[in-house]
């Protein structure tokens, strides 16, 4: 639904804010603590996840110094020596049920590194890295195909009204977090085929397109994330449909309407991203149009190129280049916000943070 006196550009920015609500006046992010993996920072912990790891003293070290940094035991040199210790450290804190995020436990574990290329340092249960301020990845499939009027439709997904996270919502035609171990095109024909029953040859001939980076907070965490994005055009007669049951119905809709969309509430945020991306670089939007364009050129929009080929190396995280996005305007940094709220429930202690 639409905000009554604004425009579309406006709540278009107001989308962008929304996900990158870190930057906001009076953000505590100066508040969390550095999280140090081997030497290396891989994420920012708040106060209230600080309280509980200081019950783990063999686990994880402490700096003395004002906002100083948690670092996971330094004798813990590998990455399954470090992966065991902090699954131990997660079980236990899942048993006090303090964490909103924990309820969501998903047994799926996600690669912790200091960026996207480097060697994993260990692996976290996904449901958990948000307590960590640990960065995600991910792959977003932006589905299209050219009716018989030769103008662009799009292909969008609705949410199972079972999932775990913005149930009914629409998404992209194929998206999906890119686990442990895995690699981002590995993920990608996963992802296509499970969510959009997409075969495995018309997968490979998605373009890589853009990187769209945030970092967002809200009860259950903190989320920085990079969604590596992919276009893939589809023929005409194709109709996807969902095989793991992750998607309530698929819809073709001219681009008019996903612009409408993007800006309303029924659309996850992240993927109404994804799809404004795709409006900027094919051209669906310009500076006579849209008049916050050069606001969303500030944080990385319109840095991008419909020429990608199929043969083009996939976009580095965050990179402003010919065929990325990044709506943070950076690579690899990013400053992380949280506000820690208690409520009583049951006459216990619970964090939504």
């Amino acid at each position: 639904m639409a905000v009554p006196g604004l425009s579309w550009s406006e709540r278009a920015l107001s989308l962008v804010q929304k996900m990158n609500n870190f930057y906001s006046p009076g953000s505590s992010r100066y508040q969390c603590r550095p999280f140090i993996v081997g030497g290396k920072e891989v994420g920012k912990i708040p106060p209230a996840v600080l309280k509980e790891l200081h019950q783990f003293p063999d686990i994880f070290f402490f700096s003395k110094a004002e906002n100083g940094a948690v670092e996971l035991n330094y004798q813990l040199v590998s990455y399954q020596e470090r992966s065991s210790a902090m699954e131990g450290v997660l079980q236990k804190i899942r048993a006090k049920h303090k964490f909103l995020c924990l309820e969501g436990w998903r047994d799926e574990k996600y690669d912790v590194k200091p960026n996207f290329y480097d060697q994993p340092l260990m692996c976290m249960e996904r449901a958990a890295t948000s307590l960590f301020g640990v960065k995600r990845y991910g792959v977003h499939v932006n589905g299209f195909t050219r009716p018989g009027d030769g103008q662009l439709a799009m292909w969008l997904g609705q949410r199972s009204f079972t999932k775990q996270t913005y149930p009914g919502l629409l998404d992209n035609m194929a998206a999906g977090g890119i686990p442990a171990q895995s690699g981002i095109k590995e993920t990608l024909i996963r992802e296509c085929a499970e969510e959009a029953s997409i075969p495995m040859a018309t997968a490979a001939t998605a373009v890589p397109v853009s990187a769209v980076s945030y970092t967002h907070e809200n009860e259950l965490g903190i989320f920085p994330e990079c969604q590596f994005v992919f276009d893939l055009e589809v023929p005409k007669e194709f109709e996807p449909t969902n095989a793991d049951g992750e998607m309530q119905k698929f819809y073709l809709w001219p681009i008019n309407k996903v612009k409408e969309a993007i800006v309303s509430t029924d659309f996850k945020p992240n993927c109404a991203m994804v799809a404004l991306d795709f409006l900027i670089r094919h051209s669906y939007l310009s500076p006579d149009s849209a008049p916050r364009y050069l606001a969303h050129q500030k944080r990385g929009f319109g840095a991008t190129s419909t020429k990608a080929t199929s043969s083009e190396a996939t976009p580095n995280e965050g990179e402003t280049k010919k065929g990325t996005c990044a709506l943070t305007g950076a690579r690899e940094e990013y400053s992380l916000h949280v506000v820690p709220v208690k409520v009583k429930l049951k006459k216990s202690e619970r964090y939504l943070i």
